[in-house]
């Protein structure tokens, strides 16, 4: 099984977290460079982050500005942040009761199939969710997972958007487990119109904690990425 670093950052800010995830990023590739340049087989390190953010938007780097419907002054009386970050996917929300999930993994010690990881990182969701009776659903042409999808009533549940460069990931997935929905209002949630969000707590109708969901999510990741975690500080 191929290891990987676990760290739960607990409650963090985008940003840190953000330069944290660039730090581990850049020197799996500057480990793969000096592998081509010197001949080298000097093995990449894998890691998952776990965070809670506090308020923020942030905008993929193909995201419509226009799907932000508040301004800079409106930001700063609700204390949301608001980053352009080198994601794909458009805009979306991340906050407290969210559970976000970065994994950084060197995907040549995987597969070298950037859809299959995406639909992977669905297919832990999906699996975590099932866990509570819900059905989560794929929308083709859409990242990410639903509720109810091919109704009138669809509504998602997770966002999901990836870096990639020399087969390394970064960046992830936002799983809303007891967020408050209504931060979303203020935008077009993944550029998407006319459809909702919801969160597993409001679809149970009782409370739900990120410690009960995380261990699905890591039982889950081990099992489709065949995977074994190593607790690590950074």
């Amino acid at each position: 099984m191929q290891p990987i670093f676990l760290k739960n950052l607990g409650k963090k800010s985008f940003k840190e977290t953000w330069e944290l995830q660039e730090k581990l990023f850049n020197q799996i590739i500057e480990i793969k460079n000096n592998n081509r340049k010197n001949n080298q087989k000097t093995p990449t390190p894998s890691y998952l982050l776990v965070v809670e953010h506090p308020h923020v938007y942030t905008l993929g780097k193909s995201g419509d500005l226009s799907n932000l419907l508040i301004n800079q002054q409106q930001l700063n009386q609700h204390n949301i942040d608001f980053y352009k970050i080198n994601r794909g996917g458009d805009i979306t929300y991340h906050g407290p009761g969210q559970l976000v999930v970065y994994p950084i993994l060197d995907l040549e010690n995987f597969f070298t199939d950037i859809h299959k990881y995406l639909r992977l990182l669905e297919e832990v969701v999906i699996k975590t969710l099932a866990e509570y009776g819900l059905k989560g659903e794929r929308s083709e042409g859409e990242t990410g997972v639903w509720i109810d999808k091919h109704t009138l009533s669809a509504r998602k549940i997770c966002a999901l958007g990836v870096r990639l460069s020399r087969w390394v990931t970064m960046h992830g997935f936002a799983l809303n487990v007891h967020t408050d929905l209504n931060y979303f209002q203020k935008i077009v949630p993944c550029g998407i119109q006319g459809k909702s969000v919801t969160s597993i707590q409001s679809e149970l109708k009782k409370e739900i904690s990120l410690e009960e969901v995380l261990p699905k999510i890591l039982n889950h990741f081990t099992e489709l990425f065949q995977v074994q975690f190593q607790n690590i500080d950074l």
